[in-house]
């Protein structure tokens, strides 16, 4: 008999059919999260349209760079965990060599999902060849600190911050763990264990984020620091990008972060045997409730 169980019938109930919007002028690509109803959380629909739109801007050789934008008031909330559109269950064709997961029995079914959809989607995107910009705003996230992290420079306006607040979900930090690579060790203890949220200011602080301006000076900072890039060699731009991501790797970011992932999936298959939950309990009423409480680190 196979070990293989039926996929759930879900009702999805997507409010957009774009969820990535895609622009180019001037050799850049504008890549901007269209989700403002539910501060760009991120379910699959959303993932794979990122996942095109970088492929998009890869093939067309009349961009040289791309920023990766928020629609709304926030950049990104983090991970859909709540919305008429959070899509576990449905299958995509996937972008890595991995099998489907909507067929999966227990802890295999998120393990399987989450290699695709954020560990796997975050390095294809943090490896394209061209240089990338995060341009945030508001709320980054959890899943929002991935995608901006992903990104080769990150600008945010002052009322941006950032947070990882799922350790009351029992869970050690997101996917992409790339936040002892971001912060020093104890800051980046800090950030995971109190769950509090970062000023954008404080990121400046530690080299997380290059550029801190005002709200309605974002757009004109962004676009001028892709001018700048725009204009220099393709080439070089990409040799440059994989020198220093070449670095980080040598001092172990890639290894870290996988082993980080299965004690990720650990603490899910843990949640589920011990509360029926892989989420600790937490659902998105909870996690925005408990968000709100957290100030300023």
């Amino acid at each position: 008999m196979s070990d293989l169980i039926e996929p759930r019938k879900v009702d999805i109930e997507y409010e957009t059919d774009e969820p990535v919007l895609y622009r180019s002028a001037d050799g850049v690509a504008w890549i901007t999260m269209n989700r403002p109803k539910f501060h760009n959380a991120q379910n699959s629909q959303m993932t794979y349209a990122l996942d095109a739109a970088f492929r998009r801007a890869v093939d067309d050789d009349a961009v040289r760079v791309i920023v990766l934008a928020g629609n709304g008031k926030h950049f990104s909330a983090g991970h859909d965990i709540g919305t008429p559109g959070r899509d576990v269950h449905k299958s995509f064709e996937r972008a890595q060599l991995l099998p489907d997961h909507t067929n999966k029995p227990g802890a295999e079914l998120l393990y399987t999902r989450e290699q695709e959809v954020y560990l796997g989607m975050c390095r294809r995107w943090r490896d394209v060849p061209k240089p990338t910009i995060a341009m945030v705003q508001g709320a980054c996230i959890a899943g929002g600190l991935m995608l901006a992290w992903v990104c080769d420079l990150i600008v945010a306006s002052e009322d941006a911050f950032f947070q990882d607040p799922v350790q009351r979900m029992g869970i050690p930090g997101v996917e992409y763990f790339a936040h002892a690579f971001e912060l020093p060790p104890r800051v980046a203890k800090e950030f995971l264990l109190l769950g509090e949220r970062m000023s954008a200011q404080r990121a400046y602080g530690f080299g997380m984020v290059n550029r801190v301006v005002p709200r309605e000076q974002l757009q004109a900072e962004v676009e001028g620091m892709a001018a700048n890039l725009a204009a220099k060699g393709r080439l070089g731009l990409w040799l440059t990008k994989q020198a220093v991501n070449h670095v980080e790797d040598l001092r172990g970011k890639r290894t870290a972060m996988d082993a980080v992932f299965h004690m990720h999936h650990f603490a899910h298959a843990q949640s589920d045997l011990t509360q029926g939950n892989p989420l600790g309990g937490q659902d998105a009423r909870s996690m925005a409730a408990g968000n709100k409480q957290q100030g300023d680190a």
